[in-house]
């Protein structure tokens, strides 16, 4: 690691955006985005995720920002200490080099630095050298009786020793992380509708049965968006996804599961009112559907779109919601509607009134996961834990 990076892995933080962060500290983008993969391949956590057209910081950022604001200040209090200190710039100081200088300073001699660090002494002088020279002034009087600091230099021991116990902390944190993720398996899932719904019925099926037959193997188990699972299947934080399509990347392998038939779920008055209507049922009321990262978003955006021309779908009020429950919420008490598996709705508790959409729309469950030998295999043994049925996990299920 490097203080150049440390200081733009927080300015990016700090600015929320790469193109911020670069014109903030003069530096090309590209630059800045190569600084940010390198520190969260040293950390092995990412640190942002974009909304809109923002970089807003993960929750493991957000635990290391203290850390990297005071890394950022002894990177600021190093360069100060230089007659010729240009803001903004900041050179490529390897953490290791200011490490082996307070070695070379302690010990009194490149000579013992040399053994206390297994360097070799021309590449220990040469590398003092060079870092006096990206410092901008010197660290180190040599005489033949040894090493002296300059005042410059005995600046500079406190400071290097602070950013090395800061990195110390960073890595020390992701190390024990990367301890404790390298024996879990990590399973994505779409968001269940509920505790009753199909979905939320089959992970508390697997991850029961995971820990029964699997006890020192964590299972790690997070729902999100298909999107995102399948963005966390290509970066490998996950292992194994189940996804709300019927399709899925072609770098992965995978099965379908089951078909559940679509249907517009909204407060039993409002299809009393309506009859069979349901093209004046849809224009006279909001819906609640989540974001197109979802696969239902993208099964009720077919609906919609062979029901109206284009105007009348200017016309619809849509309102989107990235939390089945909260659609459930605004469904039963106001007065919205939305597309919804027809059997996994049935099942919560003071379920909605329900018209199928038909044969066409279905909500389609697919478990996806890496090609390689070992992922097959877990997902196969995944996938009967969660149908607690082997002939179930051979065949999609119709329901």
């Amino acid at each position: 690691m490097d203080i150049a990076t440390l200081a733009l892995v927080h300015a990016i933080l700090d600015e929320r955006g790469i193109r911020r962060a670069a014109k903030a500290t003069s530096r090309p983008a590209s630059s800045v985005s190569a600084a940010l993969k390198r520190f969260e391949a040293a950390i092995a956590v990412p640190l942002v995720r974009r909304e809109g057209g923002n970089l807003v910081p993960t929750l493991e950022a957000q635990s290391r920002m203290a850390d990297l604001v005071a890394a950022n200040r002894a990177v600021r209090s190093l360069l100060s200490l230089g007659p010729e200190a240009t803001p903004g710039l900041t050179p490529s100081i390897s953490l290791a080099a200011l490490e082996r200088f307070v070695t070379v300073a302690r010990s009194g001699s490149i000579r013992g630095a040399s053994r206390i660090t297994g360097t070799g002494q021309p590449q220990l002088t040469r590398q003092m050298s060079e870092l006096e020279r990206d410092l901008g002034y010197d660290l180190m009087i040599r005489s033949p009786s040894g090493i002296t600091c300059t005042p410059h230099g005995l600046a500079v021991i406190p400071i290097a020793e602070e950013l090395l116990e800061i990195w110390r902390r960073l890595s020390r944190a992701s190390s024990d992380r990367f301890r404790r993720a390298a024996a879990t398996w990590r399973f994505g899932a779409v968001m269940p509708l509920g505790p009753e719904s199909e979905i939320a019925r089959m992970l508390a099926a697997l991850t029961a049965e995971w820990h029964r037959t699997r006890p020192r193997q964590p299972l790690f188990v997070s729902s999100t968006t298909a999107d995102e699972l399948i963005a966390g299947l290509k970066n490998r934080r996950f292992d194994v996804v189940l996804l709300d399509l019927e399709t899925f990347p072609y770098e992965f392998e995978g099965k379908l599961i089951s078909r559940t038939p679509l249907a517009l779920a909204g407060h039993a008055s409002l299809f009393a009112r309506h009859g069979d209507d349901i093209r004046g049922l849809l224009q006279s009321h909001p819906i609640a559907v989540p974001s197109l990262r979802s696969g239902l978003r993208q099964q009720a955006t077919h609906f919609i779109e062979a029901t109206f021309n284009d105007q009348e779908r200017n016309r619809l009020t849509l309102t989107e919601v990235d939390s089945i429950p909260v659609i459930l919420n605004l469904v039963m008490d106001h007065g919205y509607l939305s597309v919804l598996p027809e059997s996994s709705a049935a099942r919560v508790r003071n379920a909605p009134a329900m018209r199928r959409l038909g044969p066409g729309y279905m909500q389609s469950l697919s478990l996806a996961w890496q090609k390689n030998a070992l992922s097959r295999q877990v997902a196969e043994e995944m996938l009967v834990m969660m149908s607690g049925d082997r002939a179930s996990a051979s065949e999609p299920k119709i329901e």
